[in-house]
């Protein structure tokens, strides 16, 4: 048995491109700067060394969500990993190692977020967008992710 998820948070690394197959599926591709903390040996001292990991989101959900996250902004990543090798035009060989998202939760606050969150209304919890369940119905599974709605509801409004 092998377990294939990854959870990481950090900070954007540059703006999130959004591109598109020749078939339509839509991609978004970005970056997360995520620290490691290690004793320095000279010093002592504890020092932060930064992992740059690739990060990217299949379908219906990268295009809203590219509206949300821009340089700098702080998230939270859940996915899995993907390895990637290929050939150069030159007859060199690359790979990489990334992940394809299946939830980001936004950290930043809303005024230090870029992009479109001035348009975000929500009052007082960062959204979430997941992928849909693998068992869940199809119907919906092409529809345009929506704002969550507003989270001021508070104890002694629910009835139970």
């Amino acid at each position: 048995m092998s377990i294939n998820r990854v959870n990481i948070s950090g900070n954007l690394t540059r703006d999130p491109e959004l591109r598109m197959t020749g078939s339509g599926t839509q991609i978004l591709a970005f970056g997360v700067a995520v620290n490691d903390r290690r004793r320095n040996p000279q010093s002592g001292e504890w020092e932060d060394y930064p992992n740059f990991v690739d990060c990217v989101v299949f379908g219906a959900r990268a295009e809203p969500l590219s509206r949300f996250l821009s340089k700098g902004s702080k998230v939270a990543v859940e996915g899995k990993l993907r390895y990637s090798s290929w050939e150069t035009k030159d007859g060199q060989k690359r790979s990489k190692l990334e992940v394809v998202v299946d939830e980001v939760e936004f950290l930043s606050p809303r005024n230090q977020q870029g992009g479109g969150a001035q348009q975000y209304q929500h009052a007082q919890q960062a959204p979430s967008y997941s992928a849909p369940a693998a068992a869940a119905p199809q119907q919906g599974y092409g529809a345009p992710v929506q704002t969550p709605p507003s989270a001021d509801v508070y104890d002694e409004d629910i009835p139970f």
